[in-house]
């Protein structure tokens, strides 16, 4: 890697030459060319002076300082080199703070710094340990590409990483972003966001890749091919409609879920009406009637004989008991459904003696 800065890291009394290089790779983003619609050439920009018109070649670019009555005041590197600024050479350590007392927001760019030279490896690698050991962040100031910036050192994979951070008066205030009127969370609502978050699980970071930049190449393929580009996959979203927010989080809990093999189908959607319920306790009393039609589905046909055989036993041990009535009924359907048939059979006897007698008188007669 080729250097952009070379300077030193002041440490107290301790002066540790260093490298600075890109730790950031840009090339690898989508980048579009300006072309002319009408005949598809390319545009380009050229450098010109806007007093003569003529195009200017790099080596003769320089700086310049704009002032407030719009004068432009010539500035080389020579004037630069003068400034009565330590930071131009050497990043200056102010202080050791926590990693998490530094706000995001001021993060700007990233480097690598390298120990310059054999004799900067020892103190380079003292200041790398004491900041492993210490859990904690340099914050110093350095000029680079022209200005003066903040700079934060932390350890990272065995070298230190520079971050240029931004001043705290270039960070703007958040006042008018946020929602103007107050907005009431119920509990179980968030609940059910951090249940979200944690089915969700950890980064994984070979998965994360350009899926702009993979569909951006299989266009430019299709084109190059002749072909139709593929239609889009349409990404999943309400489209700015008004959703259930309590419907949305439980679907995208069991999507998070099923997506880690957790399971999946009506199984997946119990548990996670158990898990994951605005009301928990009556999303159980299903499950007990559940089970209650499943066991006299199948184990109450095979408890009823032991019922009936208890029964029995209680009618033959005392005879009476009320505990045994419906086995008693039972146990003498038999018995009395012969006596009911014997009944009607001699009815029926004595119904044709009877007719018999009578057909008798008449014939006599």
């Amino acid at each position: 890697m080729r250097s952009v800065w070379n300077g030193s890291i002041s440490f107290g009394l301790v002066s540790i030459p260093v490298k600075t290089y890109s730790a950031t790779e840009r090339t690898a983003s989508v980048s579009f060319v300006r072309i002319h619609e009408k005949d598809g050439g390319r545009i380009h920009y050229r450098k010109v002076c806007e007093l003569d018109g003529e195009e200017v070649p790099n080596e003769e670019v320089g700086k310049g300082y704009q002032a407030a009555d719009d004068t432009i005041v010539p500035i080389t590197d020579e004037d630069l080199a003068k400034l009565p600024l330590p930071t131009t050479k050497t990043l200056t350590i102010l202080a050791f703070v926590g990693a998490d007392e530094i706000d995001p927001l001021q993060l700007d760019k990233s480097y690598f710094l390298g120990p310059n030279g054999v004799a900067a490896a020892k103190p380079y690698t003292l200041l790398r340990e004491a900041l492993e050991h210490q859990e904690k962040v340099a914050i110093g100031k350095v000029a680079m590409h022209g200005r003066e910036t903040l700079a934060m050192l932390r350890a990272h994979d065995g070298a230190i990483a520079m971050h240029t951070l931004l001043w705290p008066d270039q960070i703007r205030s958040a006042s008018g972003v946020a929602p103007r009127d107050k907005v009431e969370i119920r509990e179980n609502e968030l609940t059910l966001a951090e249940t979200l978050m944690d089915s969700l699980g950890d980064l994984d970071e070979s998965e994360l890749h350009d899926d702009y930049r993979e569909a951006v190449e299989e266009l430019v393929t299709a084109k190059l091919e002749g072909g139709e580009p593929t239609a889009p996959r349409a990404a999943p979203g309400s489209g700015g409609k008004v959703i259930d927010l309590m419907a949305a989080l439980e679907n995208s809990v069991r999507a998070a879920r099923e997506a880690r093999g957790e399971g999946g189908g009506e199984e997946t959607e119990e548990q996670d009406e158990e898990s994951a319920s605005v009301t928990p306790i009556r999303g159980r009393k299903p499950a007990k009637k559940a089970a209650a039609k499943t066991g006299s589905g199948g184990g109450a046909k095979k408890t009823a004989p032991a019922r009936k055989a208890s029964g029995s036993a209680k009618k033959s041990a005392s005879g009476k008991a009320s505990g045994g009535t419906g086995a008693k009924k039972t146990a003498s359907g038999g018995s009395g459904g012969k006596k009911t048939a014997a009944k009607t059979s001699a009815a029926k006897s004595a119904a044709k003696k009877t007719t018999a007698k009578r057909t008798g008188k008449k014939a006599s007669a």
